[in-house]
Order: C-alpha cells, then structure tokens, then sequence
C-alpha cells in the first residue's frame, strides 16, 4: 500500500502537521470515550459514582501508559524499517510485538476481574461511601483492557508504516459512536429486557463498542492487505522473536517508567484528593479530563515527530531530524497555550457538561483548574 505522505522527503511543516492532525484526532476520539462516560455517569448517577469513575480510570491509564511506552518503541522501529524499504522486518516487528502484548493483557484483564479492585481501591484510599461504585466500575472496566491494549499497539504499528489517518479516525470514531449509543438507554438505565446495571453498564458499554472496534480494525488491516499483515506461514511471526522483543524492551522500557513516574504521581495525588471527600473527587475527575484535551496536541506531536524522524533515520536523512524535531516543539507550544486560554477563560461552562448546573463540585473544579493547568500544559509542550 502506497504511503499517502513521504515522510522523507516532503516538506518537514506540512508533512508534520497533516501526520500529526489525523493523530490528534484519533487521541480526541480515544480519550472522548472516557468523556462521554464521564459525562452520562455525572448527568444521569451524580458525583458519588462520578468520584467512583475517577478512582478506576486512574488505574486504566496507569496500565495503558506503560504499553504505551513499548507501542512508541515498535512505531519506531517499524518506522525506521520502512524508511530502509524493509517490509520483512517490520512484519517481524509488529508480530513480535501483538505476540507479547495479546496474552500478557489478557492475563491482565483477568488478574483485574478476580484481586485488583479491592486490593487496589485500598491502596488509593478510597472513601467507603463509594469503595462499591468504585469496584463494580473497574472490574468491569479490566475485560475491556485487552480490546484497548491491542487498539493502542496497532495504531501505534500502522502509524511507523506512515498510515495515521484511516485506523484512528474511522475505528476510534466507531467506538467513541457505539459507545454514545450503548451507555445511557441500553446500560445504564436498561431498556426492554436488560437490566439497569448503573456504574457497571457504562463500563461495559466501553468493552463491547472497543471489542466491536478491534475486530472491525482487523477486518480492514486484511481486506486492505496492508503491508503489516501476517498471512499464512508468515503468521509465525506472532511467536516473539527474542533479540527484537529484547529491543523493543530496550527502547521502550525508558519510555513505559517515565509514563509510570507520571502516572503512579497521579496515584499519589488521588489518595490525597480522595481525602478531601467526594465533591472534592468528582472535581478532580472532571479537570482531568479537561486537561487531557489540552495536553494532546503535544502528545500527537511527539508521536508524529517519533515517527517522522524514525524513517528519516532508516534512510539516512540525519540532517532532517533536527528540523523535525524543532519545528514539532514549536507547534505544540502554540496549540497547547491557546487551549489553556480557552480552558481558563471557559472553566465554568466546561465543568458543567460533566458535573451539571448546580452541583456544588463546580467551584471546587474552578480552584484546582486555575492552580494546576499552567503547570500540566507546561509538561505537555
């Protein structure tokens, strides 16, 4: 298949940004799931299981982080075999890679359903008022790591093969479209025979639309006969080839710590936040998700600017990487400053459409937003 961008030879602002948009999007669409549970979980159950939901997607993305490390290390050396003209290798790359990552999460998935949530909410502290809601929500949540973990890592491969447009933007976007439709009339509240599962019944809204969506993006990667398939004999290259899991590994295990630094900080911070009690939780959780939406545009970059650069270097184009890199920084501070102006200039109006009108969570919202967005887009750019 026919790259629609030549990563190494097009004009580095142009490709950057038409690479990075379609990335963008795909990271609103992922992160719009957790949103729209947010927002039908707030609405519809109110701050109780709202604080709930913030506890258990703490502990999703801490796991998600740390795959997303060793994903960034394949995208780059898929990236850096395509640039050679290498489709073997990276085959071999991206088998090696879904043969590790398919049973080590659902050895995850099922460890979660049968001892993490309790043992896990303990260790955040959370308030026994909603240690239930907490515990319904993420055990459920677990089954669906598996649909998510493999979305993420195959994203991640098809975007070193130069294609970040088709897989985020249409399969993202169907899960984020099932996800809309399944949670509030036939999870939440229940609907003919099914029963009204509450808490629960978002999470597994989330499971079936990315199930749905996990299988509808094999579909296409086979009909499309994308250079990344593995056919017949060749579908031995799932079974993990040592020398490049230990490089994968290698490159990505600096990656994965530094996402877990972050996000096992953010542990930290919810054990304290949980302290506070539950108006003070359910704030939190909704400026967390305000600020993830500010912070992707530098995340989109970096993940443009790792792939870009990563076929330069498979082609021995040096002299372009630094450009590369210059101008993706100078894109992200831009985007990433103009988002924090608007989240602080609309603040209210924004917390509202997860917490309602009148909940007395707002105010407290408002003063965590104007203390910590500077310093968490600072990061981001």
């Amino acid at each position: 298949m026919k790259q629609s961008i030549d990563l190494t030879t097009a004009p580095i602002n142009q490709a950057l940004l038409l690479f990075a948009l379609p990335t963008l999007g795909s990271s609103i669409l992922q992160s719009a799931n957790g949103s729209i549970d947010t927002i039908w979980i707030g609405q519809l159950l109110g701050e109780y299981a709202l604080a709930a939901t913030t506890n258990g997607n703490l502990v999703m993305f801490l796991l998600t982080a740390f795959v997303f490390g060793f994903g960034m290390a394949s995208t780059i050396l898929i990236g850096q075999a395509f640039g050679r003209r290498d489709i073997e290798t990276a085959r071999t790359i991206a088998g090696t890679t879904v043969g590790t990552f398919v049973p080590l999460s659902i050895v995850v998935a099922v460890i979660g359903w049968l001892l993490a949530p309790p043992k896990v909410l303990a260790l955040l502290g959370t308030p026994e008022t909603i240690e239930p809601l907490a515990r319904a929500f993420l055990q459920v949540t677990f089954l669906a790591m598996p649909a998510i973990l493999m979305q993420t890592i195959l994203m991640m491969a098809l975007r070193g093969s130069g294609d970040a447009v088709t897989p985020p933007l249409i399969f993202m976007g169907m899960a984020v479209l099932l996800d809309i439709v399944l949670n509030p009339p036939f999870f939440i509240l229940g609907w003919g025979p099914l029963p009204a599962l509450g808490i629960a019944g978002s999470a597994l809204a989330t499971a079936v639309a990315n199930y749905i969506s996990l299988a509808a993006m094999l579909y296409y990667i086979y009909h499309r006969d994308l250079p990344l398939r593995l056919r017949g004999r060749e579908l031995w290259l799932l079974v993990p080839d040592r020398k490049l899991l230990k490089l994968i590994f290698v490159k990505g295990l600096p990656m994965g710590i530094q996402m877990i630094v972050v996000s096992s900080s953010m542990l930290t911070m919810m054990r304290l936040v949980n302290r506070e009690g539950v108006d003070t939780t359910a704030a939190f959780g909704a400026t967390q998700q305000l600020w993830t939406y500010v912070q992707m545009p530098a995340m989109a970059l970096g993940a443009a600017v790792s792939a870009m650069a990563a076929q330069n270097i498979g082609a021995g184009k040096w002299d372009r990487v630094s450009s590369i890199t210059r101008i993706g920084t100078i894109y992200a501070v831009l985007m990433t400053g103009a988002l924090v102006g608007l989240l602080l200039v609309a603040d209210r109006q924004a917390l509202q459409i997860f917490l309602g009108a009148e909940s007395p969570a707002i105010a407290i919202g408002q003063h965590i937003g104007q203390i910590a967005t500077w310093g968490g887009s600072s990061r981001s750019a």
